[in-house]
């Protein structure tokens, strides 16, 4: 017997074997590691970055973050003077609010509306989330505690502001503010499923649309305007449902905006999230194969009076229903407007979500309908001449919807010229397409059958590739120099583990520059509109965020001249309390041919000749990637806890997960929950033989969301590999899940039966083990995304197959777990099951 120490903790080593911690003791190590390391949390690197040129020539870069000395999200700023030069320090962060608001706003607990916008979002801080700020005026309005506050930031007044509350009369949380593009004293917002609006001058507040009826229930009031579904926000990324026209020359303010109809979406009842209530929260919720919610565009426009009243407000529906022009769409995926604020564009979908096509609809094309437009008895027809596809992809896989789309100035008005990404490669690469648009209607004079589209056939007239490689360029967003014709976006061209930024010329496609420096992951940049200032986030296994302001110059329209020009630090590089402890990445070709990565986290009480007990964090899911060359915040730091405690802790990233091309991940496709665990099992093997100190004897799998059901899975699949399986919000069987996620990758269930059976944890509800404390499970009882139904299903097969459990449920969360408290006690629950049983 021996002891070693780490951080301060002392610990007793007999053949690996710690001595056994109370419940008490194990509470402690959580709370003192978290206090330790709360210096690295998330909320703690600048986030929402904007940039403001002053009318002295500073550029303001505003941010969210949290003061050293503050704990909620707040906004805040820097000044970068236009001669600025580099001193290598951090740049001095000012707050734009005064500190005693944060306590104002925060006096009330969150409102349901706010606690699923959060969810759906990953919002993991507190305090200010989200700004709307207007350039031109420094205008500045955000939601905080149900409300919208706002203040005008001229530049020049010194000291933080107070900002004052918006006059709305309507009941119900405000969120989701935009303000006007051309006229900032106007601000739109959702509330109670409809659109209203403000004139912060008059303090005047009108509501703009009427979707919703004021019914006692959610079956008697199924319409909401301006607000996307739950399948839209969670698996397609989109939360706002209105959009302002970009600017006007005939005075008349117009909003599109999406109208939701989910009278045929199922309505399922759970606990409600207010404490000692007795009540329940309804919510929609498309399950697979089931009906989803209707999506149509409208147009809402008004005038203001000569005394700033808002008046003659009009509601324009468009001539055809995009239901009716497009029959074979089921999603409508993303929204916008042309440049030239005479075409809105919309990305429409299909249900396989294997069609996509943009159309352009003339601002024309939205009227004031006759009643009964759409009857066949009725002798109104409507015009096509308005509506043009420009652009048409088809997949044999899926389509994974993305945000590189740009439109650019055209000469020519018969053409539109615009960026594009696509997969059609099988990795996601940037296009220039230029599509003719010359007779909306190709020439037809007489009315068009509504089914009839092949008259919206896309003409394109060239498509030139920008990028192109076995890499991808990364979906969130790209950033164009139109001036230099310059293009920079994200991608993965250095390999897999690192995200880099990166520039081409549209000049002279195909030659990218690398604008970042590997060694680091780069998770997010953000450059001004006339990209000549970029605020660039990166990390790496060993090192926490660091954010450093650049200043961008060039000589030519050419990549090669492009300079960057370090300014100072938002946030200085630094190094973790256990940096001298940060993982190693692996890299192994399985027999599949496959190259797999995976991260090892070794105990910090190492010593060699000694096996330890080991947990695998799985997730191995798409959309998500667990190894790379970053700091992930709190997944990190569960990890280091674990192995301060004497644990190895394993990441491996299967066939299947995310930044590996579309080819990659559709090994899961129809088969969900099959080749995760086979390379999972034969990484974990490959690990174990070449670094000798894995204890292959003593593996628990531990996971969320995906994660719990590939634990559960594995348990089933792999029980003589895995000794333990700690499965959080698992989804149990994939015809509970929704359409959204579940339709993409399973196909729908009558068109998969098999697929979906082999794929149900509950299928194989008699295979779990019949050994005690080998299966813990844990979820929240008010989760509305996996729902605890599918906890409770999986309990009712093990009760009748007469397998043992464990449960632990928490009361009042939901699928991410928010409370401090239900955080610790769910580390501590960790900690204990496995020191106890692995």
């Amino acid at each position: 017997m021996e002891t070693c120490k780490d951080g301060g903790e002392q610990y007793t080593l007999e053949t690996n074997k710690q001595a056994t911690k109370s419940w008490s003791e194990l509470r402690g190590v959580v709370n003192e590691f978290r206090r330790r390391l709360s210096g690295t949390s998330d909320g703690s690197v600048p986030d929402s970055v904007t940039f403001r040129t002053l009318p002295d020539g500073r550029t303001r870069i505003y941010f969210l973050g949290t003061p050293s000395n503050g704990w909620e999200t707040t906004l805040l700023y820097v000044d970068v003077g236009q001669n600025d030069q580099f001193n290598g320090f951090k740049l001095h962060w000012q707050p734009v609010i005064e500190a005693n608001f944060q306590s104002v706003s925060s006096a009330n607990r969150l409102s349901k509306e706010e606690q699923l916008l959060w969810e759906r979002k990953r919002l993991t801080t507190w305090g200010i989330t989200s700004y709307e700020i207007h350039l031109e005026s420094g205008k500045l309005v955000f939601p905080a505690a149900s409300s919208l506050y706002q203040c005008v930031d001229t530049g020049f007044v010194p000291g933080p502001l107070f900002p004052s509350e918006l006059r709305i009369s309507a009941l119900g949380a405000k969120l989701c503010p935009q303000i006007c593009p051309w006229n900032s004293a106007l601000v739109a917002h959702t509330c109670a499923g409809d659109l209203y609006l403000s004139h912060s001058i008059t303090g005047s507040s009108v509501r703009l649309t009427h979707a919703r009826k004021g019914g006692k229930s959610l079956v008697e009031d199924p319409l909401t305007a301006g607000t996307p579904s739950y399948v839209m926000q969670e698996e397609f990324t989109r939360y706002i449902g209105y959009w302002w026209q970009p600017k006007c020359t005939d005075g008349i303010y117009r909003i599109v905006y999406e109208e939701v109809d989910e009278s045929n979406v199922k309505i399922f009842c759970f606990p409600s999230s207010t404490l000692n209530s007795g009540e329940v929260d309804e919510f929609r919720f498309p399950r697979a194969g089931a009906s989803n919610a209707t999506s149509n565009l409208k147009m809402v426009q008004f005038k203001l009076t000569d005394a700033l009243q808002i008046t003659d407000i009009e509601i324009l529906e468009l001539q055809y229903p995009l239901s009716l022009m497009f029959p074979w769409m089921e999603y409508l995926v993303r929204v916008g407007w042309t440049p030239d604020a005479q075409n809105v564009w919309v990305q429409l979908l299909d249900r396989k979500q294997q069609r996509l096509e943009l159309v352009l609809l003339s601002v024309d094309y939205f009227c004031a309908p006759p009643p009964n437009t759409y009857s066949p008895k009725n002798h109104y027809i409507p015009s096509w001449d308005g509506v043009q596809v420009i652009y048409s992809e088809k997949s044999t896989i899926w389509i994974n919807v993305n945000d590189l789309l740009y439109f650019l100035p055209s000469d020519d008005p018969s053409e539109v010229k615009f960026i594009w990404g696509s997969e059609e490669s099988k990795y996601m690469h940037l296009y220039l397409i230029v599509s003719s648009i010359t007779g909306r209607s190709n020439g037809v004079e007489e009315p068009l059958d509504p089914l009839d589209t092949v008259y919206l056939q896309p003409r394109i007239i060239s498509k030139l590739a920008i990028t192109q490689g076995d890499w991808p360029v990364l979906g969130r967003k790209l950033w164009v120099d139109e001036t230099n014709s310059i293009v920079y976006f994200m991608g993965l061209k250095e390999g897999p583990l690192e995200q880099h930024a990166y520039a081409v010329s549209l000049r002279r496609p195909l030659e990218i520059r690398l604008l970042t420096k590997p060694g680091h992951s780069y998770n997010s940049i953000y450059l001004s509109k006339e990209c000549t200032m970029m605020v660039a986030i990166y990390s790496s296994i060993k090192t926490l965020p660091t954010c450093q302001v650049f200043r961008i110059s060039q000589t030519d329209w050419t990549v090669e001249t492009l300079n960057l020009t370090p300014i100072g630090y938002l946030l200085e590089p630094a190094s973790s309390e256990t940096d001298l402890l940060a993982p190693s990445i692996y890299a192994h070709k399985i027999s599949s041919g496959d190259t797999i990565y995976s991260m090892v986290f070794k105990p910090h009480n190492f010593q060699h000749g000694v096996k330890y007990p080991t947990i695998v964090q799985v997730y191995g899911g798409p959309e998500v990637q667990l190894v790379s060359n970053t700091f992930k915040g709190m997944r990190h730091l569960r990890m280091h806890m674990l192995a301060s405690q004497g644990y190895c802790g394993v990441q491996i990233d299967n066939r299947g997960s995310h930044y590996r091309g579309v080819l990659f991940e559709s090994h899961i496709r129809r088969r969900m929950g099959t080749v995760e665990l086979s390379d999972q099992v034969e990484v974990l093997k490959l690990l174990s033989d070449s670094l000798g100190y894995i204890d292959l004897s003593r593996v628990a799998l531990h996971g969320w969301s995906y994660g719990g059901y590939l634990s559960l899975m594995g348990l089933i699949q792999y029980p003589e590999v895995f000794k333990l399986a700690i499965a959080g919000a698992p989804v149990t069987c994939w015809n509970l899940y929704d359409t959204g996620y579940t339709e993409r990758y399973m196909d729908l269930p009558q068109n998969n039966y098999h697929g979906y059976v082999n794929s149900s944890v509950l299928t194989y509800a008699n295979k779990f083990p019949d050994e005690e404390n080998r299966l813990l499970i844990i979820h929240g009882l008010i989760d509305e995304n996996v729902h605890f139904f599918h906890t409770s299903e999986l309990i009712n097969a093990l009760v009748k197959t007469g397998k043992p459990y464990r449960l632990q449920i928490y009361p009042i969360e939901r699928h991410s777990l928010r409370s401090l408290e239900a955080t610790r006690h769910y580390e501590t629950t960790l900690l204990s099951f496995l020191q106890n049983h692995l």
